[in-house]
């Protein structure tokens, strides 16, 4: 099996975003659709977000990441049906085979900020080795309006041409970060935390997803409000590249046999058959989240 034919036998095709949204995300590094999701696909996700951060409290997020003044979760596909619909989205799935080709589930985590945090410096999720070495689409699927107040994503429109700043220590893989140009030097502000000339707020409705490209500087910013801003970061990565979370390594038997032969080669969860090949790159042990 390969990308394209799984994606056909879900119904998408290279036509399923428009010719727009394909040069904003590589002109801008992302776009936004709305109505992804129903209300009640909306109002059931955030009940499982609260049943199942309500058991894990201040470990939510363990197997991948534990963030003080955020509540997470990961891991989320094994532990209940509630998220299944977001693995499927058509213009998710589309723009993440249309940037990387060759494509399965790379994470999935549940995030709530909590009221005076969510504040990130500038980074990228990802590195590159050159302009147009994409590694990972990341798509932010709201179960609740993201608004001005309740910790907006900002994002930098055009910065994934740009030089890979302040990458996540564990995202690193095999990539060697090479010394700046001038021209590169200049664009790096000296306070990461400090807004960007040209930054966008992401503000979003509840039901919708903004699709980014993994290499845009961008970073999460300060709730003000009590509102909830509970989304999904859902992140696609090429097949050749390590999973975020290895699937098979955390594989529920409910899981397996509740996807279909086309779902397992996108999540990545049959077993490994002899010629398969072997990642470019081993995801490096945890030793802190930024370098």
């Amino acid at each position: 099996m390969y990308t394209r034919e799984a994606l056909r036998d879900l119904g998408v095709t290279p036509t399923t975003i428009s010719a727009a949204q394909k040069a904003q995300l590589d002109d801008q590094g992302f776009f936004m659709v709305e109505n992804v999701l129903s209300p009640s696909d909306t109002a059931k996700m955030r009940d499982e977000f609260e049943r199942i951060h309500g058991a894990e409290k201040e470990s939510g997020g363990h197997e991948v990441h534990v963030e003080p003044g955020a509540r997470r979760i990961s891991n989320i596909f094994n532990k209940t049906t509630a998220f299944d619909k977001c693995l499927w989205i058509p213009e998710v799935l589309a723009a993440s085979a249309y940037l990387l080709g060759e494509i399965k589930v790379h994470g999935a985590n549940l995030r709530d900020p909590v009221k005076g945090y969510g504040q990130q410096d500038l980074h990228v999720d990802v590195p590159k080795k050159f302009d147009g070495d994409w590694w990972v689409v990341n798509s932010m699927i709201m179960f609740d309006d993201m608004r001005l107040e309740n910790g907006p994503t900002r994002v930098v429109p055009g910065s994934h041409h740009w030089a890979s700043i302040n990458v996540p220590y564990v995202n690193i893989g095999d990539w060697e970060a090479r010394r700046f140009t001038v021209e590169e030097q200049a664009r790096v502000p000296k306070d990461l935390g400090a807004p960007y000339p040209g930054e966008i707020l992401a503000t979003a409705p509840a039901g919708s997803a903004i699709i980014c490209n993994s290499a845009m500087w961008h970073s999460g910013t300060v709730k003000k409000g009590d509102a909830n801003r509970r989304m999904l970061h859902l992140t696609y990565t090429r097949r050749d590249l390590p999973q975020q979370l290895v699937q098979l390594d955390h594989l529920t038997k409910e899981l397996y046999d509740r996807m279909t032969p086309v779902q397992r080669y996108l999540l990545e969860i049959e077993p490994p058959k002899a010629g398969d090949g072997i990642l470019r790159q081993p995801k490096r042990d945890h030793k802190g989240w930024w370098n």
